[in-house]
C-alpha cells in the first residue's frame, strides 16, 4: 500500500456510504470512494470545453454528410466529390423505417441534446475513444457535485448557480422552446435499467425545483391520437419532451417504437436524442480521418474544431472486408512495414504492431460499455486471430472498427481503502466523462460537469468497475 494520506477536509468514507446507502444510483454496481475531487488544470479545462463544442460541430457536419451522401450529391463546393458509400456504411443492418425516420425532413438539424465523448488522459493529452449521444452518468455526475460541493465550492466543474441538474432541465426545454413547462418523460428501457435509478433521483430534483418531470418505463408510453401520452387510472397526460434512454438497437423491445417513427408524432412530439442511428455509430470517428473525406471536413468543420479533433481522435478505420483489385491496399495499419490487401493479414502482426482496438462500431448489444474491445497487445494471437475473425463475419449487418490504442497514463488519486479505514494514493489509468448539453438554436455545446473514472494500473480498459474510483472533476486554482 501507498502512503497515507491525511482526508481530514475531504469527504469522509461515512459521507460517501451514507450519501449511497440513502440514494442508489447505479442498479447493482458499487465502486471505490475519494475524499476528493479529480483536479484538472486550468490549461485542460479550456481544452475539454474545446473538445464539446467541436463533437457539436461534428454532428452538424455529419449530418450534412450523410444526407448528401445517400442524395448522390456532391460534397465540396468547387471540385467533385461524391461518397455514395458513406450512407451505406452508416445504414447497413438498420431496419428500413428507421432510415428513413432518420432521413426525414422533420429531423434536419437535430442533434443529440447531451454529448459526451470518453477522453483518455494520454502521455501527450486527450485521446477521444468514442463519442455516446445516448450517455450514462448525467445523475450520477450531478449527485458528485452536489456531494463534493461543501469541499470545493464553485469550482467543481458543474457546480455553481446554473448546475448540472438545472443545466439538464434547460437544454431539455430548447426542444419545447413554445412552453414554459413543458411535461417531461424520462424513458428509460429494460436494457438500460442499470441506470434507472439516476434518472429517478434526477427527476426527484427536478420536481422539487417544481419541473414537470417523471420517468416511465416504454410500455408506461402511450399513442392517443397523434400523441404521446403517459398516465394511468384513466388520466391521461400529454408528454411534451421524451428523453430517449434507450440504444436504437433495442428499438424491436421498446412497445412505443413504431408510434414514435411516424411523422405525425414527431410534430406534436419532442423526443431528444432523435432516433438518427448515424449519429450512434462509432465508424464517424474513422471517416473523419478517411482520406478521400478530407477536405469536405476542411470545408464544413470551423477552423478550430477542426484542430481539436485532429488533435483528439485516434486513427480509425473501417473493417470492411471487400475484394481488392491486385494492384490495390487497404487503408490499414501495416504489418511488417508493409500495407495489407486484406484484414486477416493483421493476425500476423507481431505485438507491437497490435497497439489496436477492435470494436463493434453500433447498433448491437454489444456496441456500449466494453464487452465488444479487444486491445490486441493485451490479448493472446488466438483472441486477436478471433476477434478479427468475428468483425469479419459480422461486416455485412454490423461493422467493427480498428482504432490506434493511444496508452493513459498512469497517475495518482486518493482513494479510501475498502473498509474506509484510510486513504492512501492509488495509481491508476484515468478516463474522463465530459457532460455537454446542446443549445441547437444558439449552436452551442456547454459544458456542465466531468466524471472521471480512474481504474487500477493493471486494467488497460477503462470503464466502470467495482475497483475503480468515480469521482466528479474540480478547476485546480
Amino acid at each position: 500500500m501507498s502512503e497515507t494520506i491525511n482526508s481530514a477536509n475531504g469527504l469522509s468514507y461515512e459521507d460517501a456510504l451514507k450519501a449511497f446507502s440513502d440514494q442508489s444510483l447505479f442498479e447493482n454496481k458499487t465502486w471505490r470512494y475519494s475524499p476528493e475531487a479529480f483536479a484538472l488544470s486550468a490549461k485542460q479545462v479550456e481544452e475539454i470545453g474545446l473538445i464539446g463544442q467541436a463533437c457539436y460541430d461534428f454532428y452538424r457536419s455529419l449530418e450534412s454528410l450523410y444526407l448528401k451522401s445517400f442524395e448522390g450529391k456532391n460534397l465540396l463546393r468547387n471540385r467533385e466529390l461524391k461518397a455514395p458509400w458513406v450512407a451505406e456504411y452508416l445504414d447497413r443492418g438498420k431496419p428500413q423505417a428507421l432510415i428513413e425516420h432518420a432521413r426525414s425532413k422533420a429531423l434536419r438539424g437535430t442533434t443529440p441534446m447531451v454529448i459526451r465523448p470518453d477522453l483518455l488522459i494520454t502521455d501527450d493529452g486527450f485521446a477521444m475513444t468514442e463519442i455516446d449521444s445516448v450517455p450514462g452518468g448525467i445523475g450520477l455526475t450531478a449527485f458528485l457535485n452536489r456531494l463534493y460541493t461543501p469541499i470545493h465550492g464553485d469550482a467543481l466543474i458543474g457546480a455553481g448557480e446554473e448546475d448540472m441538474i438545472e443545466a439538464f432541465y434547460a437544454a431539455l426545454c430548447t426542444r419545447a422552446p413554445t412552453m414554459t413547462a413543458p411535461y417531461v418523460a424520462l424513458v428509460v428501457s429494460d436494457e438500460a435499467a442499470t441506470y434507472r435509478p439516476e434518472m429517478e433521483w434526477l427527476a426527484a430534483q427536478l420536481r422539487m425545483r417544481g419541473r414537470r418531470v417523471h420517468v416511465f418505463h416504454p410500455d408506461d408510453v402511450m399513442p392517443l391520437g397523434d400523441t404521446i401520452c403517459v398516465g394511468t387510472d384513466g388520466d391521461p397526460q400529454q408528454v411534451d419532451v421524451m428523453y430517449r434512454f434507450w440504444e436504437l438497437f433495442d428499438l424491436a423491445n421498446v412497445s412505443i417504437a413504431k408510434c414514435l417513427l411516424k411523422a405525425r408524432v414527431e410534430a406534436q412530439l419532442s423526443l431528444t436524442p432523435p432516433m438518427r442511428p448515424f449519429q450512434e455509430e462509432k465508424l464517424s470517428l474513422a471517416l473523419f480521418h478517411h482520406h478521400a473525406l478530407e477536405d469536405y471536413w476542411k470545408e464544413s468543420l470551423p477552423r478550430n474544431s477542426l484542430r481539436v479533433l485532429k488533435k483528439v481522435i485516434p486513427k480509425t478505420w473501417i473493417m470492411d472486408p471487400v475484394d481488392l483489385p491486385p494492384s490495390a491496399v487497404l487503408d490499414a495499419p501495416y504489418v511488417g512495414g508493409k500495407p495489407i490487401t486484406s484484414w486477416s493479414a493483421l493476425i500476423d502482426a507481431s505485438k507491437r504492431e497490435r497497439n489496436l482496438i477492435i470494436k463493434i462500431s453500433g447498433f448491437h448489444e454489444s456496441a456500449w460499455g466494453a464487452r465488444s474491445v479487444t486491445l490486441g497487445s493485451d490479448s493472446s494471437k488466438l483472441d486477436w486471430e478471433t476477434a478479427i475473425e468475428q468483425a469479419m463475419s459480422m461486416a455485412g449487418q454490423y461493422l467493427h472498427i480498428l482504432q490506434v490504442y493511444e496508452k493513459p497514463k498512469r497517475l495518482r488519486h486518493p482513494v479510501y481503502t475498502p473498509g474506509g479505514e484510510e486513504t492512501y494514493s492509488m495509481e491508476g489509468r484515468m478516463r474522463l466523462c465530459p457532460y455537454y448539453f446542446v443549445d441547437e438554436k444558439m449552436q452551442q455545446a456547454t459544458l456542465h460537469g466531468v466524471l472521471a473514472t480512474l481504474c487500477p494500473a493493471d486494467k488497460k480498459i477503462i470503464h466502470g468497475m467495482k475497483d475503480a474510483a468515480l469521482v466528479p472533476c474540480v478547476a485546480s486554482a
